[in-house]
């Protein structure tokens, strides 16, 4: 075989090679995902996430340093679950109105069991890692700028109307949401009488007019 040949075939390798790397990658987060929102007591170790995702320690120590960067990329996978939808509810398209809307509906779906585990587990390891903590904040930070966007379109709408309402502090409102947001999780977790699409919203709709007449 000539050289140009052994070069076509070391080429022809690579992404083979590279895809079983993402697969056992992937195999390996949702391992970690799957310890973190069990109900059991195994403890999660990186031993015990190789075990799980039936790899090698040492595979497991090839695609992550330590157990930290294991916690960092789930906390970077369950993003398309719970931050992602959010951001493409606020930037689609449609009126402050239709866009809330969109929003309530999301927010009023009770968290997947497993996420809220998750989400618990990944809050306890934040207390006593800084870059878990880290990475958590972030996620959290777009998932509140979802709510201040929100409340910018409204601020836009005001802007070009013909009232004299006073334009709304987006930010303000958009962090109070984010806030209210996340007990009504927790009071959903306590109790199916809660008519969560009401009480969101009230939220939506009664912050501005709180506001509103704060600045009258």
């Amino acid at each position: 075989m000539g050289n140009g040949a052994v070069q076509e075939a070391r080429q022809a390798r690579k992404p083979r090679v590279s895809v079983k790397g993402e697969q056992t990658r992937a195999r390996l987060i949702v391992a970690a995902r799957s310890l973190l929102a069990g109900e059991d007591d195994v403890p999660f170790t990186t031993r015990n996430v190789s075990a799980l995702a039936g790899v090698t320690h040492g595979m497991c120590h090839y695609h992550f340093k330590d157990r930290t960067d294991l916690i960092v990329a789930v906390v970077a996978d369950i993003r398309p679950e719970w931050v992602t939808p959010m951001e493409e509810a606020v930037a689609g398209p449609g009126s402050f109105d239709e866009r809330a809307e969109r929003v309530i509906a999301l927010l009023s779906q009770p968290e997947a069991a497993d996420l809220a585990r998750m989400h618990a587990a990944l809050h306890w390891f934040s207390l006593t890692d800084e870059r878990v903590r880290a990475a958590l904040e972030g996620e959290y930070a777009r998932w509140r700028a979802c709510f201040v966007e929100l409340y910018r379109v409204l601020a836009t709408e005001r802007e070009g109307g013909v009232d004299a309402r006073p334009l709304v502090d987006a930010e303000t409102l958009g962090e109070a949401l984010a806030a209210a947001a996340d007990g009504l999780a927790a009071i959903q977790s306590l109790g199916s009488e809660v008519n969560a699409a009401a009480v969101v919203r009230a939220l939506v709709y009664g912050l501005v007019a709180g506001a509103d007449r704060l600045s009258a």
